[in-house]
């Protein structure tokens, strides 16, 4: 399920957020035991360069990933950790 929901999350990155780098961890592994985790949705965390990000705020940046994801969310993704840059950022 790990490799299916990594795939998911670069599926959805890419075809809405047009990336030049995109990188996604899970890091599910290093939250074994916590609280949120025992629902079975996973932690990962995103590295992404997207031109989508030019002039906007890290807030900004977020909303746009978040709703790229969108369902999953809920369904697939527990917590989120995100570094978004603009290529001129680099």
């Amino acid at each position: 399920m790990t490799a299916e929901r990594v795939a998911m999350i670069r599926e959805r990155l890419d075809t809405r957020l047009s990336p030049s780098e995109l990188e996604v961890l899970d890091e599910s592994h290093l939250h074994a035991g916590h609280p949120g985790a025992r629902d079975g949705r996973g932690h990962f965390r995103v590295r992404i360069v997207s031109d989508v990000f030019l002039g906007l705020p890290r807030l900004a940046r977020h909303r746009r990933i978040y709703a790229a994801l969108g369902e999953l969310m809920q369904t697939d993704i527990h917590a989120l950790s995100v570094e978004a840059f603009s290529s001129n950022e680099i």
